[in-house]
């Protein structure tokens, strides 16, 4: 099922390098294999903070609720170790108004920010100070998913007329829509004000398969990638911070079309613009290679942020990486020998796109 496929080319990697095992997986094999793989996982230099210095990670982000406590967090902190593990803002759950259960969200937003949350004004107050707890436990980066990117500013008798009716249950799709996307440039406001960086990442429709969904739940790989505009949707976000060089907002896509048709050119227009490297069903040897081709001609590299993946598979990372590396190396060769960058321009760009880019676009280090 997996020959040829990204997940193949993980899979079989961890298997070598993490683990020291040759034989190839199949049917007759996956005893053996699980028996082998539970047995070094018992071992303590497969224990996740010696697979952590192992795999020379410098910095690990999880994904966390607006909401969350971070106790985990707290707890990794108080135990003296000096792995850097730190969170991420992600306030979809309380700022799209159609996410499951956002009434009960927004209570609870209230309950962990000490009050009762009862209006706009209120809401945004909320988010700000839990915007500044995550920083304060370390957090450099925000994450907001959407199904298209679009945004629009609400006066203020508007954002607080559909937040009352969503508080009272009577929204509608319009109302959700036009909502998400005036948070979306409080959101970039917020950034401006508090440094940190805001990812974006729309374009998936979750929970495709409804036999799936009803069955297990939200979120158990049942996305689809759908098409998506970004020039003329982030327009208004764009014309009101685009050129402040204190916002930085990295967009990702689905849709590959929209690479060199509009991400490109807005990164390598806006200030506050850069591309995040090939996501989801792109992060693939074959998807880095399209992404080069139609992204660096016109936005450069330096209006990318090398790499980051999302991986859900610890020891999946070194992996990852590696392939994203093997892809640049191709990349920057071909510059090499078509005389387009010389060798020292390509072993500087080759440390960018491996490190640095990162380090950079997500004030890693500062």
């Amino acid at each position: 099922m997996f020959r040829g496929t990204p997940s193949g080319i993980w899979l079989n990697q961890d298997l070598h390098e993490v683990f020291g095992i040759n034989v190839k997986p199949s049917l007759e094999s996956s005893d053996t294999l699980f028996d082998e793989i539970s047995e070094k996982l018992s071992r303590p230099e497969f224990s996740p903070r010696a697979l952590f210095k192992k795999f020379n990670i410098s910095v690990l982000c999880t994904t966390d609720a607006a909401t969350d406590n971070l106790t985990h967090h707290k707890t990794i902190k108080e135990s003296g170790w000096d792995g850097r593990i730190i969170p991420t803002f992600r306030p979809d759950a309380v700022v799209n108004l159609d996410a499951p259960n956002w009434r009960n969200n927004i209570a609870d937003l209230g309950r962990v920010c000490g009050y009762e949350i009862t209006d706009f004004v209120t809401y945004i107050h909320a988010l700000e100070e839990r915007r500044e707890f995550f920083k304060g436990m370390g957090a450099t980066a925000t994450d907001h998913a959407c199904i298209t990117p679009k945004t629009a500013e609400l006066s203020k008798i508007e954002a607080e007329s559909i937040f009352q009716r969503a508080l009272h249950g009577q929204v509608g799709n319009e109302d959700s829509a036009r909502f998400t996307a005036h948070m979306l440039i409080e959101m970039a406001r917020m950034s401006i004000e508090d440094g940190l960086v805001m990812q974006l990442h729309p374009g998936s429709f979750r929970n495709h398969n409804d036999l799936v969904f009803q069955r297990f739940g939200l979120d158990k790989g049942c996305d689809i990638p759908v098409q998506t505009e970004y020039t003329r949707n982030l327009q208004p976000l764009l014309n009101k911070y685009g050129n402040d060089t204190r916002l930085t907002l990295i967009l990702f896509t689905l849709d590959e079309t929209s690479y060199s048709r509009e991400l490109a050119t807005l990164a390598g227009h806006y200030p506050a613009i850069k591309i995040g490297p090939p996501w989801w069903f792109h992060d693939s040897l074959n998807g880095m290679a399209r992404y080069f081709d139609q992204v660096m001609e016109t936005a450069g590299i330096y209006n990318t942020t090398g790499f980051n993946d999302d991986t859900r598979t610890f020891c999946s990372i070194p992996t990852r990486h590696d392939v994203w590396r093997r892809a640049s190396a191709n990349w920057v060769a071909g510059l090499v020998v078509r005389h387009l960058v010389d060798m020292d321009d390509a072993l500087e760009m080759m440390f960018d796109l491996s490190v640095r880019l990162a380090i950079r676009s997500y004030k890693l280090f500062e």
